[in-house]
């Protein structure tokens, strides 16, 4: 099968960033920065096949505006948008802000991942996938999707896997707000603490939307190309968003009453 003249170590050098990767370093914000292919492809297929309109923006305005940027002594060239692409940036942001957290950080999604994760321990030999390598490659490959639902439909993975099979599924009990204080944090501890053995999982988000510095999107000035500022420069929403670290806290759907009246005694403090 033709490799079009890639080597693996030069693939390597590439996604490390060293300075092997010569000229090629160039294309690495294509795969890991702000503005990645990957990224920007998955935004809009997840929000248009989950039927949500949080992950759109303008790619095509986007994409019109990508700019390439000239290094200097100090910093290698890199890819940056022309100063009239810089909304359609900060839609792409908050598209994977909102995605996160009406999509891909909603309860109930949460709750599934963990069934799921309980129930693959259960099934997988020693709880762990085979390596993905040397003799044990064929067997990781076909631990696939099929391979796992129909074990779970044969009621096997334990107690995660059967709450999978009947849809009956762990609920939230209480969620922190998206970006807690320390005060709230301590109003978690509490609540964890009343709860006890009623509490089952505890799932946190600590996902940062947007990071300042070095892997900020580049902006070229409209009036001066020489004049390169990060998008958090321009916007006013992008300088300000803050990591969402919110928790959540599950118990089984019998013990949800029970909880809510126990949390009451926590937060009416």
């Amino acid at each position: 099968m033709a490799n079009y003249g890639f080597r693996a170590d030069e693939i390597a050098a590439f996604l490390e960033g060293s300075a092997s990767a010569r000229q090629r370093v160039f294309w690495r914000d294509l795969v890991e920065g702000q503005m990645d292919a990957d990224r920007m492809d998955y935004l809009l297929r997840d929000s248009y096949h989950a039927g949500v309109q949080y992950g759109r923006f303008d790619l095509r305005r986007l994409r019109g505006t990508i700019r390439a940027i000239p290094g200097t002594r100090d910093r290698a060239a890199r890819l940056g948008i022309s100063q009239g692409g810089a909304h359609a940036a900060e839609g792409l942001v908050l598209a994977r802000y909102f995605m996160f957290t009406q999509v891909y950080f909603h309860k109930t999604r949460v709750a599934y991942d963990l069934h799921l994760r309980g129930a693959l321990k259960e099934l997988l030999p020693g709880g762990r996938f085979p390596s993905p390598a040397g003799d044990q490659i064929d067997g990781f490959l076909r631990w696939d999707d099929w391979r796992v639902l129909g074990l779970l439909a044969d009621g096997k993975g334990g107690e995660h896997g059967d709450r999978l099979a009947r849809r009956n599924h762990y609920r939230r009990i209480y969620a922190t707000p998206e970006t807690c204080t320390e005060n709230d944090l301590q109003v978690l501890d509490r609540v964890k603490e009343k709860l006890g053995p009623i509490l089952q999982a505890e799932e946190s988000a600590g996902k940062s939307w947007y990071k300042t510095g070095k892997p900020d999107i580049p902006v070229v000035s409209s009036l001066n190309e020489r004049d390169v500022l990060p998008l958090s420069h321009h916007s006013t929403m992008i300088a300000n968003l803050r990591a969402n670290n919110q928790v959540l806290l599950y118990a089984k759907p019998q013990d949800v009453e029970q909880a809510s009246t126990l949390i009451g005694e926590v937060t009416k403090l």
